[in-house]
């Protein structure tokens, strides 16, 4: 019996790597054989959220660096789906709180003529500084209270 070969792939901005994106990455990878990270371009987190710190082409390069990733790129700057297109990965998974209504994302891919399953992940690492906000309000804190 052939196993088939299973693409997965995930989104993020990666801006401050921390442990819990770290657990997102290995729970990714253990949902197919190759993983592909796509980073969220400068020019469209600008629009949505806020511009970034990091330069995507420095978080492309820490996220190439990073065991078990198979391939790290950069989004699109118009249109999210293309480079899924390009894929056409097995799997899309999104972590417990990326801002992504699953079943729309489902009738996206299906529109497009995709048969890829969504994974949503919910292990997440609890306590400590696991996430990019937390990171930031610890070293906004810190310098205060240095001041």
């Amino acid at each position: 019996m052939n196993k088939k070969y299973k693409k997965v792939v995930l989104t993020g901005v990666f801006e401050i790597l921390h442990p819990g994106h770290i657990l997102f990455l290995q729970e990714a990878k253990k949902l197919g054989d190759e993983l592909t990270v796509i980073i969220g371009r400068d020019k469209r987190l600008e629009k949505s959220k806020r511009k970034p710190v990091i330069p995507e082409d420095h978080r492309l390069e820490v996220l190439r660096g990073i065991k078990g990733v198979d391939r790290a790129i950069l989004g699109d700057e118009d249109d999210i789906f293309k480079p899924i297109m390009q894929i056409k990965p097995d799997i899309i998974a999104l972590g417990k709180n990326q801002h992504f209504d699953e079943d729309e994302l489902k009738r996206e891919l299906e529109r497009r003529g995709l048969d890829t399953k969504v994974v949503r992940l919910n292990k997440f690492r609890e306590g400590g500084l696991n996430s990019s906000g937390k990171i930031i309000e610890a070293i906004i804190k810190s310098r205060i209270t240095r001041s």
